[in-house]
């Protein structure tokens, strides 16, 4: 193991150390030392933690709650909705936090079943985003319903008057949906959840203590329980992902099934779930860097080494965006449709043109040329910033899909335009700082860290020479078993 080489000379000992602070799964440390961090960060309750915990609350009662409850109160008419735009910012922030919904299960079921190591320590950071991502889209079928009170008629059950939900909805569909992937991916972050839970239990006092004994179901660590653990998590790994991808094809459902110019295409499915993994690999990358700059101990567990390989997949999600962006307008213009040159014209030079350059901008010309450079992947803040940009891109895409397309159809004498009110804005931030205030909630509360998972990586990784080079290796501990 990398614990156990020992360097031949300083010129050895120099490269073995420059790789330890390179390399997490190379720089092993004893687990109770590890334990003790991560707790450390935990326990971390700071009166600059609590002041965000209020403001954030704060704003989340008046900006999404007290808004919402206006609207209620007023009618759904103080929303800009208006024909022929019936659709507007609620639909486009709904089709956003399922995009970023989707970051946790590529990150965390894809890259483990193609054994990527570098996902090790922040599995449960993207895993997270997942939860509360679907927390925040699932208010939006609720919000754009009206009269929500009536959120019962979207689901299918028996009642005295003979009365079923519209299976045509797209309300219906998504409620499917979401529900789904809510319990599926709650339940993927708990399994792994359970060890970390129980180290928790064994490291604290009063309510804590029996908080984490509650949730951790007894676990004790026995050759037993560890062998059942990883085959449960290896198998719902293999079953989470299909649920990912039928999520977002549903969502791109929403559109494709209509006959509305600029919807009616084949490609929405795949087309949204890449425009799901680049939103969701770019907020990754912001939260990383959030939570490696405010928690105690995270430099050690979250590394340049990350930002790189996020990089790296930004890089190839971006391009392959690109592809299937331009494709769509190819299709059109090539089957002849002639109302495509007049929307195209009104995208590119119209309204909605800033909207529209922008989300060009972000998606494709700014990752395509900063990603390539090695040292930008490097440098958390930048990869922070770019997440940032990528996000706003995405979120101008949405808004061009929903939004202006209806704006444009057929008949020019249907044409419109769409401007959204303060309400909707105003219930749009608040689910961002719902999502905000329950991340921060949660770094204090949940082990971020799977440290288990970390060391079972630096158990896995060796030394070895090839002549006079000390390369890593990495061995499957499946195979030894």
């Amino acid at each position: 193991m990398s614990s156990e080489f020992h360097p031949r000379n300083e010129e050895e000992a120099r490269r073995v150390e420059e790789m330890k602070r390179e390399h997490l799964l190379l720089d092993h440390r004893p687990r109770a030392e590890m334990n003790d961090m991560v707790m450390e960060a935990v326990e971390d309750t700071s009166r600059e933690w609590k002041f965000a915990v209020i403001v954030l609350g704060l704003l989340t009662a008046v900006t999404l709650f007290g808004a919402w409850g206006y609207m209620m109160l007023k009618g759904l008419g103080l929303a800009g909705i208006r024909r022929p735009v019936f659709w507007g910012l609620f639909i486009v922030a709904f089709v956003f936090w399922i995009g970023i919904s989707h970051a946790g299960t590529f990150v965390s079921a894809i890259l483990r079943v193609f054994k990527a190591e570098f996902r090790r320590p922040f599995t449960r950071a993207a895993e997270l985003m997942t939860t509360f991502g679907l927390a925040a889209a699932g208010l939006y079928p609720l919000i754009h319903l009206g009269r929500t009170w009536r959120f019962y008629w979207m689901m299918p059950y028996p009642n005295q008057r003979w009365l079923w939900p519209n299976w045509r909805s797209p309300l219906l569909w998504d409620f499917f949906a979401i529900n789904t992937y809510l319990i599926g991916s709650t339940l993927y972050l708990y399994m792994p959840l359970i060890p970390d839970l129980a180290m928790a239990r064994d490291r604290s006092t009063g309510w804590r203590k029996k908080v984490y004994g509650l949730l951790a179901l007894g676990w004790r660590g026995t050759e037993q329980e560890w062998k059942h653990l990883q085959k449960g998590i290896q198998i719902f790994a293999w079953a989470i992902m299909p649920v990912m991808f039928s999520v977002h094809t549903i969502v791109s459902w929403d559109f494709a099934v209509s006959m509305k110019l600029g919807w009616h295409s084949t490609i929405f499915g795949p087309y949204f779930i890449i425009g799901a993994l680049l939103s969701g690999i770019a907020a990754v990358s912001v939260v990383l860097f959030t939570v490696r700059a405010t928690t105690k101990n995270m430099r050690y567990f979250i590394r340049p080494e990350h930002f790189d390989a996020l990089g790296k997949l930004l890089l190839i999600i971006s391009l392959s965006w690109a592809y299937f962006f331009f494709n769509e307008f190819i299709l059109e213009w090539y089957g002849g449709e002639h109302t495509i040159k007049e929307i195209l014209k009104f995208y590119m030079f119209g309204d909605i043109a800033p909207v529209w350059w922008t989300m060009v901008t972000c998606n494709f010309f700014i990752p395509g040329l900063l990603l390539w450079n090695r040292k930008f992947r490097r440098t958390p803040w930048l990869m922070f910033l770019l997440g940032i940009v990528v996000n706003i891109g995405m979120f101008a895409e949405r808004y061009v899909i929903v939004t202006g397309a209806l704006s444009r159809n057929r008949f020019p004498f249907d044409w419109g335009w769409y401007e959204p009110r303060l309400v909707e804005v105003s219930i749009v931030f608040g689910t961002f700082m719902l999502f905000f205030f329950l991340y921060t909630l949660a770094a204090r509360f949940l082990p971020l860290i799977p440290v288990w998972e970390v060391e079972e990586g630096q158990h896995s990784h060796t030394w070895r020479r090839i002549g006079r080079a000390i390369l890593p290796a990495v061995s499957d501990l499946e195979s030894l078993d």
